[in-house]
């Protein structure tokens, strides 16, 4: 699962990025912030637990605004549920990331995002779910 964590700036929306280092599979893709669900966990509890993880902050996580199923050329297939956030406690620190910076939905396209985002990512920058 991934989140969507967006904030109003005058009378647009951005929404925060992130880009995977070097030494990562899929190298210095951008994706948004999330991971995997461990056992027991509900998707919202792992989406917390990951931006904790990943970010520092203690979100309060939203609605469910899509779902993507993707299956990668190597054979590997993944479920995605992406969920909103737009309130957290905290301050975002980059603890794991090679960057994250926050972006206009309309710019999105000109990141070069993990293959499974990029429909999302057309309708995020079309403005079609938020």
């Amino acid at each position: 699962m991934a989140a969507l964590i967006i904030r109003s700036i005058g009378s647009g929306t951005e929404v925060l990025i992130c880009q995977r280092k070097a030494d990562q599979p899929m190298s210095l893709k951008w994706e948004f912030p999330g991971g995997k669900i461990e056992p027991g966990e509900t998707a919202e509890e792992a989406l917390r637990r990951e931006l904790d993880e990943e970010l520092g902050i203690t979100a309060t996580i939203d609605k469910p605004i899509a779902r993507v199923r993707h299956k990668y050329r190597n054979g590997g297939t993944i479920d995605l549920q992406f969920f909103m956030v737009r309130d957290y406690i905290g301050s975002i620190e980059n603890r794991i990331f090679n960057d994250v910076r926050w972006t206009p939905l309309e710019r999105l396209t000109e990141f070069d995002f993990l293959a499974a985002d990029l429909g999302l990512i057309r309708d995020l920058s079309e403005g079609k779910l938020l």
